[in-house]
């Protein structure tokens, strides 16, 4: 940079020019002599005006080359592709679950609807292959077909002949005064001084002084939100719920820790399904696409309710589409079992789920509204859309806690007809399942709830695991190669079936349980009985506690529905306070009828 001018009286080097009189002045105020200020006033244009003319250079410029790799896709047909890959893992899953179960061939023809109808009913359907290929194609032709010009229309031409000259001529002196000031912003980069006495020596032209010709402000454009490839509802996970819908299309007894479980044994197509899909579909997939595709753990019964109890409403909704209510017979049996019960505590927790009207279908919406006697009186219950083996377990657990309080204090049935005579004692009942809960269970290392060192496990639970290794980390049959140094001196022999012991073979039904016994009869006037002194847990305590018999029960249902403890707890505390609520209006129907008889 050029050195700056000093001051000849002071010396000063900095210098600033004043906006109203427009000379250049130091630091301390002394004026800058031997400068002139010209005022060039143009009001006409000669016929040779001269004008700066930019040359344009004739060399085109290189188009960029992508790096990207051409068999990956993008986008929207990254997104197709998405949906084909997770098509053919339900497919997959469908043919085992067929298999696994012993389902009739229908059970494939309802998939193949609720899977058709879950793609209609997404929020961002999948746009047909055909017009993305087709579009694909255009926009790779697009960049040879950018360089040639069109043409303009005769519109455009006659329109653009009949412009007004002084237009014209408003053009060319803008045109000129922008490239006068474009070179002296160039010249004035020497130094600061220079910069000062060209802004005093220019004067604006009247067109600049026009409030019109003023320029604007850019205003900054809002970034477009990037939009997700792969939504909630397009996870691998909705295959699973149409699966859970098909079965209840067609009445099966089916709860979703069956589901899950089969998952986590890796017998239902789930986990890590990139090694059963064919080469030609796993080559076009980008990294975002192959975690989309690769979960890394079953989902919860919880997701996969919601998942399903959405897509019933919005097919009843959209097409009236009515999917039926549960199997609930065997899920009750099943749920009562898991509690060790026995058939007087199924009876029991029946006559109680349809007291208390127990939601058996998927969405609140499917059901029948309530009965309205009030303006202000709801059209459902609360809990309405819990999950229908929780609903049920959590009965049972409500009828277990009339008759046995799980709070500490024992009650004893005063009566041999009661029906609490033919349950088991409830020091048996407990015994019984904590045994169960604690004693080994089947594929144990399967499940993400029990962590089981292989220090731990005998000879058959080592085989066990093998197998199940064997199953879950090698790829599909198809993809293993012919002959390799580990198929010839380590084969994979099948294993035969474990035989059945002795004592297996006599009674098929023989269990370590422990025996119960029944509950004995306390004629003792000051013994609680069955449903007195019934308390109800707040669950929105957070600093309250359970007793430990409940805590063991409700647990132990948790287990067996596959979701956490506390919503078991809210399930229960809901249906308590309906029970309650169904005895006060008794109550007070009975006093209604007193009333009117003393009358």
């Amino acid at each position: 940079m050029a050195p700056r001018r000093k001051c000849a009286v002071c010396g000063s080097k900095t210098w600033h020019k004043e906006p109203t009189s427009g000379i250049i002045t130091c630091s301390e105020g002394h004026v800058l002599l031997n400068y002139r200020n010209e005022t060039h006033e143009v009001t006409e244009l000669g016929a040779h005006a001269v004008r700066k003319r930019t040359l344009k250079s004739g060399r085109k410029k290189k188009e960029r080359q992508s790096k990207a790799d051409p068999k990956l896709y993008h986008g929207e047909r990254a997104r197709f592709h998405y949906f084909q890959c997770l098509q053919v893992i339900f497919r997959m899953q469908v043919a085992a679950l067929t298999r696994l179960w012993d389902l009739p061939p229908e059970f494939e023809m309802v998939c193949r609807d609720v899977w058709a109808l879950n793609l209609a009913l997404l929020p961002n359907p999948p746009v047909p292959e055909p017009l993305l290929h087709a579009q694909d194609e255009l926009a790779d032709e697009s960049p040879s077909q950018s360089g040639s010009a069109v043409e303009p229309s005769a519109e455009a031409k006659t329109s653009g002949e009949n412009v007004n000259e002084h237009d014209g001529d408003e053009s060319a002196h803008l045109s000129d005064s922008s490239s006068s000031s474009s070179d002296s912003e160039s010249e004035s980069e020497d130094s600061e001084l220079e910069e000062l006495m060209r802004e005093n020596s220019e004067t604006p032209s009247d067109e600049e002084d026009e409030p019109g010709n003023t320029p604007k402000m850019k205003i900054p454009r809002r970034t477009a939100r990037k939009r997700r490839t792969f939504g909630r509802y397009d996870t691998p996970a909705s295959t699973v719920s149409c699966l859970v819908l098909a079965c209840w299309t067609l009445r099966l007894p089916v709860m979703y820790r069956d589901f899950t479980s089969l998952i986590e044994s890796y017998d239902l197509p789930y986990l890590d399904p990139l090694r059963l899909l064919p080469e030609s579909l796993t080559r076009h997939l980008r990294k975002h696409t192959v975690q989309a595709l690769s979960p890394h753990h079953a989902p919860s019964s919880l997701h996969l309710h919601r998942l399903t109890s959405r897509l019933a409403r919005l097919m009843y909704s959209t097409y009236d589409i009515y999917t039926p209510e549960l199997n609930a017979a065997p899920i009750l049996w099943k749920s009562v079992r898991a509690l060790q019960g026995t058939p007087t505590l199924y009876v029991l927790t029946k006559s109680l789920a349809r007291l208390v009207s127990i939601p058996l279908t998927l969405h609140r919406s499917l059901a029948p509204a309530l009965v309205r006697t009030k303006k202000r009186d709801p059209t459902f219950h609360k809990q309405d859309n819990a999950i229908p083996e929780v609903a049920l377990v959590s009965a049972a657990i409500v009828v277990m806690k009339m008759v046995y309080g799980l709070d500490g204090s024992p009650r004893c049935p005063q009566d041999a007809n009661d029906p609490a005579c033919a349950l088991p004692a409830l020091a048996n009942l407990i015994d019984t399942i904590r045994h169960v809960g604690e004693g080994p269970m089947k594929n144990t290392f399967t499940s993400t709830a029990h962590q089981r060192s292989a220090l731990d496990m005998d000879d058959h639970m080592i085989d066990d695991y093998l197998e199940f290794c064997e199953k879950a980390l090698l790829p599909r049959k198809d993809r293993l190669p012919a002959r390799n140094i580990t198929t010839d001196y380590f084969p994979l022999a099948e294993t035969a079936a474990p035989s059945l012991t002795d004592d297996e073979a006599v009674h098929p039904g023989h269990s370590n349980e422990p025996a119960m016994n029944a509950p004995s009869v306390d004629w003792t006037p000051d013994a609680l009985r069955p449903g007195q002194d019934y308390h109800i847990y707040n669950t929105q305590d957070i600093l309250g506690t359970v007793p430990e018999h409940l805590e063991l029960v409700v647990s132990r249902a948790a287990q067996w529905a596959g979701v956490d403890d506390d919503y078991v707890l809210g399930v229960v505390e809901r249906f308590e306070r309906r029970v309650v609520s169904w005895m006060e209006r008794v109550k007070r129907k009975e006093r209604n009828a007193r009333a009117s008889a003393s009358e």
